[in-house]
């Protein structure tokens, strides 16, 4: 069985696509999941499943819509493993995400989209915004302080941004905690 963290886009943001994650859990299993775990409820669902992650991503971004009647238009389904997941937080810039009090980290996941594309639509403001490619993200800080003349928000409404999922550098490093749990339990088990 593989492992993976789902980031669901395009459900429970701004009052549409309301999916609640019990009902995400069980239909998940239902999918043939195991070991299905929910984390709050902006689309965060770690699993087990005999598929590959694009097989993964695609089974459910094809049938969630239909099973919940949710806009299929906004939902993509992004499947990383434990090792993409690890990577993302070990590039991480220097210092992102040390000063949660200074600044507002985000990792902004890429879905099919190369990061070199996905740049193009970022315009950081000066002393304000802060963004850096990686493999597969885009890493962006912003200083709480002057958090109104961010120009992040600028992205929304782009051709590129339908194909990125944001979460909280919090929400990412405790996603990378949980599966770190799993994969040490699964590991005591088989001893």
């Amino acid at each position: 069985m593989n492992t993976y963290v789902l980031l669901l886009r395009g459900i429970n943001v701004g009052g549409k696509n309301k999916l609640p994650m019990a009902e995400l859990k069980t239909y998940l299993e239902e999918q043939g999941c195991t070991n299905v775990t929910t984390y709050i409820q902006s689309g965060n669902v770690i699993v087990q499943s005999a598929l590959g992650a694009k097989a993964l991503s695609q089974k459910v971004e094809d049938s969630l819509p239909k099973k919940f009647k949710l806009d299929s238009s906004i939902i993509k389904i992004l499947a990383l493993t434990h090792d993409q997941l690890k990577a993302v937080i070990g590039n991480k810039p220097t210092g992102f995400g040390d000063e949660p009090e200074k600044y507002r980290c985000e990792a902004v996941f890429l879905m099919g989209i190369p990061t070199s594309e996905a740049m193009t639509v970022f315009a950081p403001r000066e002393g304000v915004d802060q963004i850096w490619p990686g493999a597969g993200v885009i890493y962006s800080q912003r200083l709480i302080a002057q958090i109104t003349k961010s120009r992040i928000g600028k992205i929304v409404g782009t051709l590129p941004y339908q194909s990125m999922t944001i979460r909280n550098w919090n929400t990412t490093t405790k996603l990378l905690k949980m599966l770190d749990e799993m994969s040490a339990q699964k590991a005591k088990e088989q001893n």
